[in-house]
Protein backbone atom coordinates (compact mmCIF):
# COMPACT_ATOMS: atom_id res chain seq x y z
CA UNK A 1 0.00 0.00 0.00
CA UNK A 2 3.26 2.44 0.26
CA UNK A 3 3.01 3.38 3.85
CA UNK A 4 5.80 3.29 6.36
CA UNK A 5 5.73 1.21 8.96
CA UNK A 6 6.99 2.18 12.30
CA UNK A 7 9.29 -0.87 13.92
CA UNK A 8 10.95 -0.86 17.37
CA UNK A 9 14.35 -1.49 18.05
CA UNK A 10 16.67 -1.97 21.32
CA UNK A 11 18.19 1.66 22.26
CA UNK A 12 21.29 2.96 21.84
CA UNK A 13 22.56 4.05 25.56
CA UNK A 14 19.38 4.35 26.63
CA UNK A 15 17.87 6.52 23.92
CA UNK A 16 14.90 4.86 22.52
CA UNK A 17 15.19 4.32 18.71
CA UNK A 18 12.51 3.89 16.31
CA UNK A 19 13.86 2.09 12.72
CA UNK A 20 12.04 3.45 9.55
CA UNK A 21 11.81 -0.23 7.43
CA UNK A 22 10.99 -0.40 4.07
CA UNK A 23 10.07 -3.91 2.58
CA UNK A 24 10.16 -4.90 -0.89
CA UNK A 25 7.05 -6.89 -2.41
CA UNK A 26 7.52 -9.19 -4.79
CA UNK A 27 5.07 -10.85 -7.44
CA UNK A 28 4.99 -14.12 -8.71
CA UNK A 29 4.25 -13.87 -12.67
CA UNK A 30 3.42 -17.63 -12.98
CA UNK A 31 -0.26 -17.78 -13.39
CA UNK A 32 -1.57 -20.93 -11.07
CA UNK A 33 0.35 -19.15 -7.74
CA UNK A 34 -2.34 -18.98 -5.13
CA UNK A 35 -0.29 -15.85 -3.46
CA UNK A 36 1.12 -13.93 -6.43
CA UNK A 37 2.81 -11.58 -4.39
CA UNK A 38 5.54 -11.90 -1.62
CA UNK A 39 7.06 -9.60 1.08
CA UNK A 40 10.79 -9.43 1.72
CA UNK A 41 11.87 -11.00 4.84
CA UNK A 42 14.18 -10.48 7.21
CA UNK A 43 15.58 -12.28 9.90
CA UNK A 44 16.23 -9.13 12.15
CA UNK A 45 12.23 -8.27 11.41
CA UNK A 46 10.26 -11.24 11.34
CA UNK A 47 6.83 -10.70 9.15
CA UNK A 48 4.14 -9.29 10.85
CA UNK A 49 6.32 -7.70 14.06
CA UNK A 50 6.75 -4.61 15.26
CA UNK A 51 9.75 -5.24 17.18
CA UNK A 52 13.37 -6.38 16.07
CA UNK A 53 14.66 -10.15 16.99
CA UNK A 54 16.87 -8.51 19.05
CA UNK A 55 14.49 -6.18 20.97
CA UNK A 56 12.82 -9.50 22.10
CA UNK A 57 15.36 -10.95 23.39
CA UNK A 58 16.47 -7.78 25.41
CA UNK A 59 12.95 -7.02 26.71
CA UNK A 60 12.79 -11.23 27.83
CA UNK A 61 16.29 -10.83 29.31
CA UNK A 62 14.99 -7.88 31.22
CA UNK A 63 12.06 -9.55 32.82
CA UNK A 64 13.69 -12.89 33.44
CA UNK A 65 17.05 -12.71 34.58
CA UNK A 66 16.82 -9.19 36.73
CA UNK A 67 13.29 -10.05 37.81
CA UNK A 68 11.94 -6.57 37.49
CA UNK A 69 8.40 -5.90 36.63
CA UNK A 70 6.65 -6.13 33.04
CA UNK A 71 5.24 -3.11 33.68
CA UNK A 72 8.49 -1.20 34.15
CA UNK A 73 10.18 -3.00 31.19
CA UNK A 74 7.68 -1.77 29.07
CA UNK A 75 8.09 1.62 29.85
CA UNK A 76 11.77 1.31 29.25
CA UNK A 77 11.83 0.12 25.83
CA UNK A 78 8.25 1.64 24.83
CA UNK A 79 6.18 -0.70 24.29
CA UNK A 80 2.61 -1.92 25.85
CA UNK A 81 2.70 -4.31 28.91
CA UNK A 82 1.12 -6.73 26.70
CA UNK A 83 3.62 -6.85 24.23
CA UNK A 84 6.02 -7.75 26.69
CA UNK A 85 3.89 -10.89 27.67
CA UNK A 86 3.67 -12.22 24.43
CA UNK A 87 7.13 -12.09 24.65
CA UNK A 88 7.70 -14.04 27.84
CA UNK A 89 4.65 -16.31 26.45
CA UNK A 90 6.62 -17.42 23.29
CA UNK A 91 9.75 -17.31 25.68
CA UNK A 92 8.42 -20.19 27.77
CA UNK A 93 7.32 -22.37 25.01
CA UNK A 94 11.25 -22.13 23.42
CA UNK A 95 13.14 -22.43 26.63
CA UNK A 96 10.70 -24.93 29.13
CA UNK A 97 10.21 -28.40 28.97
CA UNK A 98 10.64 -31.48 30.95
CA UNK A 99 12.98 -31.64 33.45
CA UNK A 100 16.15 -32.95 32.56
CA UNK A 101 17.45 -36.13 34.52
CA UNK A 102 18.67 -35.62 37.74
CA UNK A 103 19.34 -38.02 40.60
CA UNK A 104 18.12 -35.98 43.80
CA UNK A 105 15.48 -33.60 44.18
CA UNK A 106 13.81 -31.12 47.17
CA UNK A 107 10.09 -30.37 47.71
CA UNK A 108 8.41 -28.13 49.56
CA UNK A 109 5.30 -25.82 49.97
CA UNK A 110 5.30 -21.82 49.43
CA UNK A 111 2.17 -19.80 49.81
CA UNK A 112 0.99 -18.84 46.32
CA UNK A 113 -1.66 -15.95 47.39
CA UNK A 114 -4.17 -15.24 49.87
CA UNK A 115 -6.59 -17.17 50.72
CA UNK A 116 -10.12 -17.02 48.81
CA UNK A 117 -13.65 -18.38 48.78
CA UNK A 118 -15.90 -19.75 45.93
CA UNK A 119 -19.67 -19.62 46.06
CA UNK A 120 -20.97 -23.10 44.57
CA UNK A 121 -24.38 -24.81 44.58
CA UNK A 122 -23.42 -26.06 47.48
CA UNK A 123 -22.01 -23.51 49.56
CA UNK A 124 -18.81 -22.13 50.08
CA UNK A 125 -15.31 -23.47 48.91
CA UNK A 126 -12.26 -22.44 49.85
CA UNK A 127 -9.58 -22.57 46.97
CA UNK A 128 -6.25 -23.46 48.29
CA UNK A 129 -3.40 -21.05 48.26
CA UNK A 130 -0.44 -23.15 48.12
CA UNK A 131 2.27 -24.56 45.71
CA UNK A 132 4.55 -26.69 45.62
CA UNK A 133 8.06 -26.42 44.08
CA UNK A 134 10.24 -29.39 42.89
CA UNK A 135 14.49 -27.82 42.96
CA UNK A 136 17.42 -30.05 41.33
CA UNK A 137 19.65 -30.73 44.55
CA UNK A 138 22.69 -32.51 42.41
CA UNK A 139 25.34 -31.07 43.48
CA UNK A 140 26.89 -31.87 39.76
CA UNK A 141 24.25 -29.68 38.61
CA UNK A 142 23.62 -25.77 38.73
CA UNK A 143 20.36 -26.21 40.45
CA UNK A 144 17.22 -24.42 40.12
CA UNK A 145 13.25 -24.63 40.04
CA UNK A 146 12.42 -27.39 37.91
CA UNK A 147 8.66 -27.41 38.57
CA UNK A 148 6.10 -26.51 40.37
CA UNK A 149 2.55 -27.43 41.31
CA UNK A 150 -0.25 -26.04 42.17
CA UNK A 151 -1.10 -27.33 46.03
CA UNK A 152 0.42 -29.30 48.70
CA UNK A 153 -0.41 -32.64 48.46
CA UNK A 154 0.37 -36.58 47.83
CA UNK A 155 -1.91 -35.90 44.62
CA UNK A 156 0.04 -32.80 43.44
CA UNK A 157 3.24 -34.04 43.63
CA UNK A 158 2.06 -37.63 41.59
CA UNK A 159 0.77 -35.51 38.92
CA UNK A 160 3.91 -33.52 38.49
CA UNK A 161 5.98 -36.60 38.12
CA UNK A 162 3.75 -38.51 36.20
CA UNK A 163 3.95 -35.56 33.50
CA UNK A 164 7.82 -36.24 33.39
CA UNK A 165 10.18 -38.49 31.16
CA UNK A 166 10.30 -42.17 32.86
CA UNK A 167 14.36 -41.98 32.50
CA UNK A 168 13.51 -38.46 34.96
CA UNK A 169 11.56 -40.70 37.36
CA UNK A 170 13.47 -43.39 37.50
CA UNK A 171 16.98 -41.65 37.77
CA UNK A 172 15.83 -39.92 41.15
CA UNK A 173 17.64 -41.18 44.07
CA UNK A 174 16.95 -39.21 46.97
CA UNK A 175 14.33 -36.93 47.75
CA UNK A 176 14.43 -34.05 50.55
CA UNK A 177 11.51 -32.79 52.07
CA UNK A 178 10.00 -31.08 55.11
CA UNK A 179 8.34 -33.56 58.02
CA UNK A 180 5.06 -33.22 55.95
CA UNK A 181 3.17 -36.88 55.69
CA UNK A 182 1.34 -36.23 52.20
CA UNK A 183 4.37 -35.47 50.84
CA UNK A 184 6.09 -38.58 51.87
CA UNK A 185 3.13 -40.67 50.95
CA UNK A 186 3.06 -39.19 47.58
CA UNK A 187 6.88 -39.80 46.71
CA UNK A 188 6.53 -43.07 47.93
CA UNK A 189 3.91 -43.48 45.11
CA UNK A 190 5.42 -41.85 42.38
CA UNK A 191 9.09 -42.57 43.05
CA UNK A 192 9.24 -46.20 45.06
CA UNK A 193 13.61 -46.56 44.28
CA UNK A 194 14.15 -43.58 45.89
CA UNK A 195 15.26 -42.88 49.55
CA UNK A 196 13.18 -39.72 51.95
CA UNK A 197 15.64 -37.43 53.60
CA UNK A 198 14.48 -35.26 56.10
CA UNK A 199 15.80 -31.95 56.26
CA UNK A 200 17.21 -31.30 59.89
CA UNK A 201 16.48 -27.45 60.25
CA UNK A 202 12.22 -28.48 61.29
CA UNK A 203 13.35 -31.25 63.51
CA UNK A 204 15.59 -28.33 65.48
CA UNK A 205 12.88 -26.29 64.68
CA UNK A 206 10.03 -28.62 66.48
CA UNK A 207 12.81 -28.74 69.64
CA UNK A 208 12.95 -25.10 70.00
CA UNK A 209 9.22 -24.97 69.92
CA UNK A 210 8.85 -27.93 72.34
CA UNK A 211 10.94 -25.67 74.77
CA UNK A 212 9.28 -22.34 74.36
CA UNK A 213 5.61 -24.34 74.97
CA UNK A 214 7.32 -25.87 78.14
CA UNK A 215 8.80 -22.50 79.22
CA UNK A 216 5.21 -20.83 78.47
CA UNK A 217 2.96 -23.27 80.18
CA UNK A 218 5.57 -23.26 83.62
CA UNK A 219 5.09 -19.15 83.49
CA UNK A 220 1.34 -19.76 83.20
CA UNK A 221 1.46 -22.41 85.84
CA UNK A 222 3.56 -20.81 88.05
CA UNK A 223 2.94 -17.05 88.51
CA UNK A 224 -0.55 -17.21 86.50
CA UNK A 225 0.18 -14.84 84.02
CA UNK A 226 2.54 -14.74 80.46
CA UNK A 227 6.01 -14.28 80.84
CA UNK A 228 7.21 -10.57 81.68
CA UNK A 229 10.76 -8.85 81.16
CA UNK A 230 11.03 -8.83 84.53
CA UNK A 231 10.90 -13.05 84.43
CA UNK A 232 14.71 -14.72 84.09
CA UNK A 233 13.11 -17.44 81.60
CA UNK A 234 11.11 -15.08 79.41
CA UNK A 235 13.98 -12.30 79.18
CA UNK A 236 16.63 -15.07 78.43
CA UNK A 237 14.23 -16.83 75.92
CA UNK A 238 16.33 -16.45 72.85
CA UNK A 239 19.27 -17.81 74.92
CA UNK A 240 17.32 -21.22 75.57
CA UNK A 241 17.03 -21.48 71.92
CA UNK A 242 20.91 -21.06 71.02
CA UNK A 243 23.17 -24.15 70.48
CA UNK A 244 24.62 -25.32 73.63
CA UNK A 245 28.21 -25.69 72.07
CA UNK A 246 28.09 -22.39 71.00
CA UNK A 247 27.82 -21.11 74.19
CA UNK A 248 30.42 -18.98 76.23
CA UNK A 249 31.21 -19.18 79.83
CA UNK A 250 29.03 -15.63 80.31
CA UNK A 251 26.26 -16.96 78.14
CA UNK A 252 26.49 -20.30 80.12
CA UNK A 253 26.36 -18.50 83.35
CA UNK A 254 23.04 -16.28 82.43
CA UNK A 255 21.45 -19.67 81.60
CA UNK A 256 22.46 -21.46 85.00
CA UNK A 257 20.58 -18.25 86.42
CA UNK A 258 17.45 -18.75 84.26
CA UNK A 259 17.48 -22.53 85.66
CA UNK A 260 18.30 -21.81 89.34
CA UNK A 261 15.65 -18.82 89.36
CA UNK A 262 13.05 -19.41 87.43
CA UNK A 263 12.39 -22.66 86.77
CA UNK A 264 11.12 -24.15 90.17
CA UNK A 265 9.94 -27.73 88.98
CA UNK A 266 13.12 -28.21 86.72
CA UNK A 267 11.17 -29.05 83.84
CA UNK A 268 12.43 -26.18 81.72
CA UNK A 269 15.79 -27.22 82.06
CA UNK A 270 14.82 -30.93 81.51
CA UNK A 271 13.49 -29.68 78.20
CA UNK A 272 16.73 -27.69 77.32
CA UNK A 273 18.34 -31.08 77.84
CA UNK A 274 16.07 -32.82 75.45
CA UNK A 275 16.76 -30.33 72.93
CA UNK A 276 20.41 -30.13 72.99
CA UNK A 277 20.64 -34.26 73.17
CA UNK A 278 18.34 -33.89 69.46
CA UNK A 279 20.56 -31.38 68.51
CA UNK A 280 23.95 -33.44 69.20
CA UNK A 281 22.81 -36.18 67.37
CA UNK A 282 21.63 -34.43 64.49
CA UNK A 283 25.30 -33.03 64.47
CA UNK A 284 26.85 -36.12 63.72
CA UNK A 285 25.69 -36.50 59.93
CA UNK A 286 27.39 -36.98 56.22
CA UNK A 287 29.79 -39.91 55.33
CA UNK A 288 32.55 -38.45 57.67
CA UNK A 289 30.50 -38.36 60.58
CA UNK A 290 28.06 -41.09 60.72
CA UNK A 291 28.34 -43.90 63.06
CA UNK A 292 25.82 -46.31 63.34
CA UNK A 293 26.67 -47.52 67.04
CA UNK A 294 26.81 -43.46 68.08
CA UNK A 295 23.94 -42.98 66.24
CA UNK A 296 22.35 -45.04 68.06
CA UNK A 297 23.62 -44.48 71.44
CA UNK A 298 22.54 -40.99 71.19
CA UNK A 299 18.90 -41.93 70.01
CA UNK A 300 18.63 -44.29 72.94
CA UNK A 301 20.11 -41.29 75.02
CA UNK A 302 17.45 -38.79 73.74
CA UNK A 303 14.61 -41.00 73.64
CA UNK A 304 15.59 -41.90 77.42
CA UNK A 305 15.80 -38.05 78.65
CA UNK A 306 12.46 -37.66 76.66
CA UNK A 307 10.76 -40.22 79.47
CA UNK A 308 12.53 -39.00 82.14
CA UNK A 309 11.24 -35.63 81.22
CA UNK A 310 7.62 -36.68 81.58
CA UNK A 311 5.70 -33.69 79.69
CA UNK A 312 3.30 -33.68 77.37
CA UNK A 313 5.67 -31.69 75.01
CA UNK A 314 8.74 -34.15 75.08
CA UNK A 315 6.54 -37.38 74.74
CA UNK A 316 5.17 -35.61 72.00
CA UNK A 317 8.52 -34.31 69.93
CA UNK A 318 9.64 -38.29 70.86
CA UNK A 319 6.97 -38.99 68.29
CA UNK A 320 7.50 -37.56 65.65
CA UNK A 321 10.91 -38.57 65.49
CA UNK A 322 10.27 -42.04 65.99
CA UNK A 323 7.68 -41.40 63.52
CA UNK A 324 10.47 -40.49 60.72
CA UNK A 325 13.58 -42.04 62.03
CA UNK A 326 13.94 -44.14 58.57
CA UNK A 327 13.81 -40.36 57.15
CA UNK A 328 16.14 -38.55 59.88
CA UNK A 329 18.70 -41.86 59.72
CA UNK A 330 18.88 -40.95 55.87
CA UNK A 331 19.86 -37.68 56.42
CA UNK A 332 22.28 -38.43 59.07
CA UNK A 333 24.00 -41.12 56.42
CA UNK A 334 23.54 -38.64 53.64
CA UNK A 335 23.98 -34.95 54.86
CA UNK A 336 21.50 -34.26 52.02
CA UNK A 337 19.57 -31.24 53.33
CA UNK A 338 16.64 -29.00 51.39
CA UNK A 339 18.64 -26.15 52.32
CA UNK A 340 18.81 -24.80 48.65
CA UNK A 341 14.90 -25.70 48.39
CA UNK A 342 14.09 -23.04 50.73
CA UNK A 343 16.56 -20.56 49.53
CA UNK A 344 14.59 -20.74 46.02
CA UNK A 345 11.23 -20.19 48.22
CA UNK A 346 12.77 -16.73 48.72
CA UNK A 347 13.35 -16.27 45.40
CA UNK A 348 9.34 -17.31 44.52
CA UNK A 349 8.31 -14.67 47.02
CA UNK A 350 10.49 -12.05 45.84
CA UNK A 351 9.65 -12.76 42.12
CA UNK A 352 5.29 -11.87 43.66
CA UNK A 353 6.52 -9.07 45.51
CA UNK A 354 7.89 -7.67 42.24
CA UNK A 355 4.55 -8.25 40.25
CA UNK A 356 2.72 -7.10 43.64
CA UNK A 357 0.94 -10.72 43.22
CA UNK A 358 -0.62 -12.82 40.95
CA UNK A 359 -3.98 -13.46 40.31
CA UNK A 360 -3.29 -16.14 37.20
CA UNK A 361 -1.32 -19.05 38.10
CA UNK A 362 -0.59 -19.95 34.58
CA UNK A 363 1.68 -16.70 34.60
CA UNK A 364 2.47 -16.87 38.18
CA UNK A 365 4.30 -20.06 37.22
CA UNK A 366 6.03 -19.09 33.87
CA UNK A 367 7.68 -16.08 35.14
CA UNK A 368 9.02 -18.46 38.15
CA UNK A 369 10.62 -20.99 35.69
CA UNK A 370 11.84 -18.26 33.05
CA UNK A 371 13.79 -16.60 35.79
CA UNK A 372 15.24 -19.93 37.37
CA UNK A 373 16.17 -20.80 33.70
CA UNK A 374 17.90 -17.61 33.23
CA UNK A 375 20.35 -18.16 35.96
CA UNK A 376 20.83 -22.06 35.03
CA UNK A 377 22.43 -20.55 31.48
CA UNK A 378 23.93 -18.04 33.40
Amino acid sequence: CGDRFTHHDRGLDRVPLRLWVCKRRFVCGEQLCARRSFTEVSGQVPARSRLTTRLRRKVSAAVTATNRAMSEVAAEYGVAWWTVHRILVATAVEALGQAAPTTMIGIDETRARSVRWFRKETGWARSDPWMTSIVDLDPAHPGGIIGLAPGRSGACVEAWMSLQSKEFRDGVEVVAIDPSAPYASGIRRALPQARIVLDHFHLVLLANTMLTDVRQRVQREQQGRRGMKVDPAWAHRRLLLRAGNQLGPKALARLKTVFDTDDPTNEISAAWGVKELLAQMLRAHGPNGYSRHETSTRRTRFLAACVDADMPEATRLAGTIEKWWPEIEAFLQLGKTNARTEGYNRVIKQIKRVACGFRNQDNYERRIMLHSAAHRAA
